[in-house]
């Protein structure tokens, strides 16, 4: 999935949940990953130490979470 400034890549994928790089659209740097965290039973964003986000970027994350999220619940 691409947004404006943020992509995410599939890098991981395990019998029920999966793993995606969230990645710098112009340099490719890896910003986090977003992956399952068991104890909130929810797809949650693992950011790299000292990676810097503006509200845009955010906005971006929120939405994937959410997507996935909701394609979770419904399996």
């Amino acid at each position: 999935m691409r947004f404006e400034y943020i992509h995410f890549v599939l890098v991981g994928e395990k019998p029920k949940t999966k793993v995606w790089s969230c990645r710098n659209n112009k340099s490719d740097t890896e910003l986090g990953v977003v992956k399952w965290y068991g104890p909130w039973r929810q797809y949650c964003f693992f950011a790299v130490p000292a990676a810097v986000f503006n509200l845009a970027c955010l906005q971006d994350i929120i939405e994937f979470l959410s997507k996935q999220n909701t394609l979770r619940r419904a399996t």
